[in-house]
């Protein structure tokens, strides 16, 4: 829905036809819409979309057949490759091209994976953030168990109200509002493609991702005993605590879509996790999926009497800072040089993904470049709020210097 999308998407596909291969287009859509269309028809897709980020920005998302990852290790070289030395030559004949609205379907598959039916009836505020969700929550979230009041449904690239990016607080404070005014049950926040949800307790409050995990993990578990499941190296380690209480099988993994999702196949895992709000789940075809999340946070609600805040309050044990963002000229060296202040004084570290250091109280931080901004993301968390502002006090000072 961004203002470029559509010139980009009829440019991508003649391009594609013009080398013998057919197009279904499916028109607008969420990224797990694409993931869905990908996973049920065993066919390679892309989406164009730049997510959260501003107006301007365009790209493409491409995925396999099965919506399997492309990522730098398996395909996204070769893209670099052929960008700069050009196609080989084609003198087939063109591909065709078909349209078909997939929306229903997409919503009912969801449905079958996680059914509202007994559910006490909630009041659930959604925030599109003028982004896909606008086009696809009124189907996804169209049931009895629901009375939605909608912020910010009117598709618009130019994202007139704010960012549609809820890992930032700034974008969340009207999501807050709305929930406390209307006296909701729940508040659901987007992302630009839709494929990340955050969630806002009936207090207003933001409720952590990590909760989400724990929370989700939880009833995965319950259905699929001992199963694996997978979380990032940005996320607390009550996450990986809890999966092994409820019997299952903890994987830490490095951040983004296509290592979560190559670990999930792995270790057949049910489902995975991200501190950036993507929920992957096994029976999406290991993809992401921000509606799939909602559902189960909205059955785990309207299934009992608890609010969400104290459901969610029963899987925080620790401390966290959030994300914090320093713009840093040379990555390499100063993670070198964190690394060498905090070992010297008997902390642990490792590379998985960026550098995590592990104090020896027990605290711990990560420091990993963006891969899609030049920007060193901070991650701390502590036993105490006291503890973890002091560590990340000091990082912060360390990274400033």
């Amino acid at each position: 829905m961004r203002v470029s999308s559509p010139e980009l998407a009829e440019a991508f596909a003649a391009g594609v036809n013009s080398r013998g291969i057919d197009v279904l287009a499916i028109g607008l859509a969420s990224t797990e819409l694409l993931y869905f269309a990908s996973g049920s028809r065993d066919v390679p897709g892309a989406m164009i979309t730049a997510s959260h980020n501003p107006p301007a920005y365009n790209g493409i998302k491409l995925c396999r057949a099965g919506a399997r990852p492309v990522g730098q290790d398996n395909g996204l070289a070769e893209i670099r490759i052929l960008l700069t030395t050009g196609l080989p030559t084609y003198h087939g004949p063109a591909g065709t091209s078909q349209s078909e609205d997939l929306l229903p379907s997409y919503a009912k598959y969801l449905h079958s994976l996680v059914s509202l039916a007994g559910s006490r009836r909630l009041k659930v505020v959604v925030d599109a953030g003028n982004g896909m969700a606008g086009h696809t929550a009124p189907v996804v979230l169209d049931d009895p168990a629901l009375e939605i009041v909608p912020l910010y449904f009117d598709l618009d690239g130019t994202f007139p109200n704010h960012e549609a990016n809820p890992l930032n607080p700034a974008n969340l404070v009207d999501l807050r509002a709305a929930v406390r005014l209307h006296d909701a049950d729940i508040g659901l926040a987007f992302d630009g493609d839709a494929d990340r949800c955050f969630f806002v307790d009936e207090n207003g409050d933001t409720v952590s991702p990590n909760n989400v995990i724990s929370l989700i993990a939880a009833r995965e578990l319950a259905r699929h005993p001992g199963s694996a499941i997978v979380y990032n190296v940005v996320s607390s380690k009550a996450v990986a605590e809890q999966i092994t209480e409820r019997g299952g099988t903890p994987v830490r993994s490095r951040v983004g879509h296509s290592f979560i999702k190559q670990e999930m196949a792995n270790h057949d895992a049910v489902f995975g996790g991200e501190h950036s709000g993507h929920y992957y789940f096994r029976r999406f075809w290991r993809a992401d999926s921000g509606m799939l999340a909602a559902l189960h946070v909205l059955v785990a609600v309207g299934e009992t009497d608890q609010p969400l805040s104290v459901l969610a309050a029963q899987f925080s044990r620790y401390a966290d800072s959030g994300e914090i963002n320093r713009t840093v000229a040379d990555v390499p060296a100063v993670l070198d040089r964190v690394e060498a202040h905090y070992t010297a004084r008997g902390a642990t570290a490792d590379r998985l993904d960026g550098l995590t250091i592990t104090v020896p109280e027990g605290a711990w931080f990560n420091l990993r470049p963006s891969n899609t901004e030049p920007l060193l993301r901070l991650n701390v968390e502590a036993a105490d709020h006291g503890r973890m502002t002091q560590l990340r006090q000091d990082v912060v000072t360390l990274l400033d210097q």
